[in-house]
């Protein structure tokens, strides 16, 4: 992943991680990712560019989160 790729996860987990307690984690992560991947596009940031350096966002997430 590119610099700017990752910076841009790691800033955009901290900013859209919810305080509450997490529910369902399987759902909070798959729709994490979705939006993430979503918003990196938008930000000009394709999802395979994320995806060839750190595996998937839903890992990414999943080990930022432990």
């Amino acid at each position: 992943m590119s610099k700017r790729g990752s910076d841009f996860l790691y800033h955009w987990i901290s900013d859209h991680l919810a305080d509450s307690p997490i529910i369902d984690p399987v759902l909070m992560v798959i729709d994490m990712a979705t939006d993430a991947k979503r918003a990196a596009e938008t930000e000009g940031i394709p999802g395979r560019e994320i995806d060839e350096e750190i595996g998937t966002i839903y890992e990414f997430i999943m080990r930022d989160l432990r």
